[in-house]
């Protein structure tokens, strides 16, 4: 394929996704974050009938083969409307489902794959703790191996979807070694005896997407579930790079999303007899917003150009997402500023995205640990955060 095709093609994957949400997502958004619906089943196999879930995945397996940059661009499209869906399309492609295709055993790829491609279920990824956040390898979940099975015990903090998937990549630590060395991943189902959830986070924003915490007591699984053996989480810790994408896609589109609007609302309201574009503060906020949203757009382009249908560069990938994350906080407050009071009523949607912006964020490392991560990156050393 030439790169015009591929612009084309692109250009037409762009318009078709933002027709869907558009179409679908438009009159319910609002009322979603208002009432914090979770996606409902109907919902989530009306994504899997246009391809969007796990489009990025392999065609063996029911998914669509695209690339990183073909999954981004739809997250994004849907994200602008709505985050709550776009959540679902950013879990099957740049979340957990790619872990299992990465690194899963072919029988443990036809287990899980389809039924995440077709709708019928969601994974969710469980690793902080209470007292293991930005820290990963201070996790204290544990998994004692036996007998073909393995048997865990454990808390899990901040999981998103928990309670409402109907799988678990369980982060733990699968023997007594210290550090990264003893960790692995096991998949849990929903309906494990042993398994069970906490009362649903109250948060600021990610309104519908849900957060609580997951309670792992004697949860037995067969030792075939285990997707990532003990000294993995190497393994892991490259998949980080393909999600960080995906965050950073989510926090760019509401940057867009708030652009897009700014853009309209200053030619339509008028103040002192004419319309608000032609007030240079005006102008210059923006400015700003266009010159932030490029940019994040452009360093997620070339992460996720570089991957193809791989993992991007570790480098690349923590840049876009610290940028990013940063760029929607911004934006969206300049927005909230260009709109005035309107910003601030729920009716324009403004202040969601505000709350919204925080929320990516925080998750999948802060910007402060993407920091260390660049710099690590740069100057190809490790720093031990203990010391």
């Amino acid at each position: 394929m030439t790169s015009i095709e591929a612009v084309r093609e692109h250009a037409d994957l762009r318009a078709s996704a933002a027709a869907f949400a558009g179409d679908r997502y438009t009159g319910l958004a609002g009322d979603w974050d208002r009432e914090q619906t979770m996606l409902s089943g109907e919902e989530r196999l009306a994504l899997a009938r246009t391809g969007f879930l796990g489009m990025g995945l392999p065609e063996e397996y029911g998914g669509g083969g695209a690339t990183l940059v073909e999954s981004l661009i739809v997250i994004e499209e849907i994200a602008k409307v709505s985050q709550i869906p776009a959540f679902a399309v950013f879990e099957a492609n740049t979340g957990p489902a790619r872990v299992v295709e990465l690194f899963g055993t072919e029988e443990q790829k036809q287990r899980w794959l389809p039924r995440i491609i077709e709708g019928t279920a969601t994974m969710a990824v469980a690793i902080s703790e209470p007292h293991a956040g930005s820290a990963a390898t201070d996790i204290t979940t544990r998994g004692v191996i036996a007998d073909g099975k393995v048997v865990i015990n454990g808390q899990k903090r901040w999981t998103s979807g928990a309670g409402h998937a109907e799988l678990y990549l369980v982060y733990l630590r699968l023997s007594d070694e210290r550090g990264a060395r003893s960790i692995g991943a096991v998949v849990v189902e929903s309906d494990a005896p042993g398994l069970t959830f906490g009362n649903q986070e109250r948060l600021m924003g990610f309104h519908g997407i849900g957060s609580a915490d997951i309670f792992l007591d004697d949860v037995t699984v067969p030792v075939e579930d285990v997707l990532i053996p003990a000294g993995g989480f190497k393994d892991l810790f490259s998949t980080f790079s393909i999600e960080r994408l995906g965050n950073a896609t989510m926090s760019l589109a509401i940057g867009q999303a708030c652009l897009d609007r700014s853009a309209a609302y200053v030619q339509e309201r008028h103040q002192f007899g004419k319309p608000i574009a032609e007030f240079q503060l005006v102008q210059e906020a923006l400015a700003d917003m266009v010159i932030q949203v490029d940019a994040a757009r452009l360093l997620i382009r070339r992460a996720a150009e570089g991957a193809g249908r791989g993992t991007p560069a570790p480098l690349e990938a923590s840049i876009a997402k610290c940028f990013a994350n940063e760029m929607a906080k911004k934006v969206s407050d300049l927005a909230l500023q260009v709109h005035g009071g309107y910003g601030y009523a729920e009716e324009y949607g403004i202040e969601r995205m505000v709350r919204d912006s925080h929320g990516w964020a925080l998750g999948g490392g802060t910007p402060a640990i993407q920091r260390t991560r660049i710099v690590a990156e740069y100057l190809g050393r490790s720093f031990d955060q203990r010391r």
